[in-house]
C-alpha cells in the first residue's frame, strides 16, 4: 500500500475571538497559504499496532505508545482509533509537517488534528465525514485551549468561511466580493489556552462589564456578516478597528500587536486588529485594492517576523 496524505489549511478569525467562548457569534475564514500535512506510510515489518510518529516542527520522533495521553498528536490518533472501534491497527509511520506557525492564532493545533484524523481514518479504510472529523478535532482542541470555542476545528474542517455560534449549527458565509488581507506575525508564541483562561478569570471576578464587551463584539460580528454578504468590504475596516479596541479592553492585546496594527493603518489599511488568542501571534489588516504590498512592507518594517497576503473569497 503506498503512502497517503491529508492536509488542512490554517485559519484567521475576522471577528469575535474570545467573545465566541461566551455564546457570541464569530466569523472565521480558512487561509490556504499555510497548511498542516499528515503523511502515513505502512510499516509491514513492524508489529501490528505499532505507530511511529515524526513531527520535525516540534522535534518529535517517538512511538505512539511512549507519548503521554495529553499529547495532542497522540490524542488525535487515539480519538480516531476509538471512533472506528480499532484496537490494533496495521503498523504505520506518521509524519506531520506544517507551515503554520505554532501558537500564533492561525489554527495550527486544529489543522494538525484534522489532517491526522483524516489520514488515519483513510488509512484504516473508513474515511470519516466532516462532521465527525470536526467533533474529534474539537476534543483534541481542549488540550490546546482548555475551553475552546470550536471555531478553529469548524472552519478548518469545512475549509469555508463560517459564522459560528457555539452549540448552534454551522452557517457558511457567502463572500459576495473577494477582499485582501495582510497577515502579520509578531513572532511571539502565546498559547490560546492561557489568554482564554485569563479572560475567564476577569469575567468571573466581575461579569457585568465583560458581558457588555462580549455583547459589543458579538454585534460587530453580526454587522460584519451583513457587510461581507452584501459585498461592502470597505465597511469592514471600521468594524475591525472597533473590535481591536474591545480586545484591548479584555487585556489580550500587547505592545507588539498594537504596533503592527498602527503600522498597517498608517500604511493605508482600511482596518486592522489582532486575530486569535492575542498577547502574541498575528494581526490582520484589510487592504484596499492595490495597497496590500505597501501594508506588508510597513508591518515588516515595524517588526513583523513574517507577513503574507491572502485573498478571502
Amino acid at each position: 500500500m503506498p503512502a497517503l496524505s491529508s492536509s488542512a489549511p490554517g485559519k484567521v478569525i475576522l471577528f469575535g475571538e474570545h467573545a465566541v467562548v461566551y455564546g457570541q457569534p464569530a466569523i472565521a475564514v480558512p487561509i490556504t497559504e499555510v497548511a498542516a500535512k499528515a503523511i502515513i506510510t505502512p510499516d509491514p515489518v513492524a508489529t501490528s499496532g505499532a505507530i511511529h510518529i515524526t513531527a520535525p516542527l516540534i522535534n518529535l520522533d517517538a512511538n505512539y505508545t511512549d507519548l503521554p495521553n495529553e499529547d495532542p498528536i497522540a490524542a488525535a490518533i487515539r480519538a480516531t482509533l476509538t471512533a472506528l472501534n480499532v484496537d490494533q491497527p496495521p503498523a504505520f509511520k506518521l509524519r506531520v509537517t506544517s507551515t503554520i506557525p505554532v501558537a500564533s492564532g492561525l489554527g495550527s493545533g486544529a489543522a494538525v488534528s484534522v489532517a491526522i484524523i483524516r489520514a488515519v481514518s483513510a488509512f484504516l479504510g473508513n474515511p470519516l465525514p466532516d462532521q465527525d472529523v470536526s467533533a474529534l478535532a474539537f476534543e483534541v482542541e481542549k488540550l490546546h485551549h482548555g475551553t475552546p470555542s470550536g471555531i478553529d476545528n469548524t472552519v478548518i474542517t469545512y475549509n469555508a468561511a463560517v459564522y459560528y455560534i457555539k452549540g448552534k449549527p454551522i452557517e457558511k458565509i457567502h463572500i459576495a466580493k473577494p477582499f485582501g488581507l495582510v497577515i502579520a506575525d509578531t513572532g511571539i508564541s502565546t498559547p490560546t489556552k492561557e489568554t482564554v483562561a485569563d479572560v475567564r478569570r476577569l469575567w468571573e471576578s466581575d461579569p457585568d462589564p465583560y458581558n457588555k464587551i462580549f455583547d459589543s463584539i458579538g454585534k460587530l460580528a453580526v454587522a460584519a456578516r451583513s457587510t461581507i454578504e452584501e459585498g461592502n468590504n470597505v465597511a469592514l475596516g471600521p468594524l475591525m478597528n472597533e473590535n481591536h479596541e474591545l480586545l484591548q479592553k479584555l487585556d489580550v492585546s500587547s505592545p507588539d500587536l498594537d504596533k503592527l496594527v498602527l503600522a498597517a493603518r498608517e500604511a493605508g489599511a482600511l482596518g486592522a486588529k489582532l486575530s486569535g488568542g492575542g498577547r502574541g501571534g498575528n494581526i490582520i489588516a484589510l487592504a484596499a485594492e492595490g495597497h496590500a504590498d505597501e501594508i506588508k512592507t510597513a508591518v515588516e518594517a515595524a517588526g513583523a517576523r513574517n507577513a503574507f497576503i491572502t485573498t478571502v473569497k
